[in-house]
């Protein structure tokens, strides 16, 4: 079990350097369901939708997500997750479409299908750390389990400002990454470790995918952060310029 009262300090000194309007949250795999946790499945069929409203609203403290026979979540975030694998003709959804698959839809994220089945094939085996992937907040009381990441959502200049708390005493200019992806692996996949072939151990931005465009608010990106960089970061913020100069209340001048 992780020591609680010093995740909470964690997220919170993170959380009240930057003024975030949203709450942190503890990624973590299990075998066994938190007391209290609820679906994702009867929340919202988007993955990453029911992320981003347990950081903004106080309706639910704990979720977790699992396989889903049913296909009542998003089949991409399931296999983003690694819960299932990936749809047999993906390449053309995400590229510019195939007549004989979903009528033709396409997102025209990708150059053409052959660039978008390469990409796809380029992330290697994505493997979720348990049987259920949990998220909560750093309000409850225990964590049976080795956290993997904390998530936030921000501002552009608190995540600016986060980025560089990071780069205060780390020995990397390149450690902070925006890769490709949708919303689901930005929050949890990338900077949990799961995806074989990703940077890991590293920052994670985002999220790049713009077919969340209509519900994210513009304003905000978010920040996956694995555990262990969160502590070092932590540790830094009274040695930083979050605390020893007033950089961060300096508005920009016209």
């Amino acid at each position: 079990m992780e020591d609680m009262s010093e995740l909470i300090e964690i997220a919170n000194s993170l959380t009240e350097a930057v003024n975030l309007d949203t709450a942190p949250l503890f990624i973590y795999g299990s075998d066994t369901i938190p007391s209290g946790a609820v679906s994702a499945v009867g929340i919202n069929r988007c993955i990453a939708k029911t992320i981003f409203q347990l950081a903004r609203d106080d309706e639910y403290d704990v979720i977790y997500l699992e396989k889903d026979e049913e296909m009542e979540i998003c089949p991409g975030g399931q296999a983003w997750l690694g819960f299932k694998d990936f749809m047999s003709n993906l390449h053309y959804f995400i590229s510019t479409g195939k007549e004989d698959f979903r009528n033709g839809a396409a997102e025209y994220l990708i150059a053409n299908p052959e660039l978008a089945l390469k990409r796809l094939k380029s992330v290697g085996e994505i493997k979720p750390p348990a049987k259920y992937i949990i998220i909560q907040k750093n309000r409850l009381n225990d964590i049976n389990a080795e956290i993997l990441s904390i998530i936030i959502f921000g501002k552009a200049e608190q995540i600016r400002n986060l980025s560089s708390l990071y780069y205060f005493s780390s020995e990397n200019s390149f450690d902070v990454q925006f890769p490709w992806g949708p919303y689901c692996a930005s929050f949890v996949s990338y900077p949990s470790n799961m995806i074989q072939n990703s940077p890991h151990n590293s920052i994670i931005l985002g999220p790049t995918d713009p077919t969340g465009n209509k519900w994210f608010p513009s304003e905000y990106l978010s920040m996956g952060i694995p555990y262990e960089i969160a502590t070092q970061m932590a540790t830094d913020l009274e040695k930083s310029f979050l605390s020893k100069s007033n950089l961060r209340k300096e508005k920009r001048k016209t």
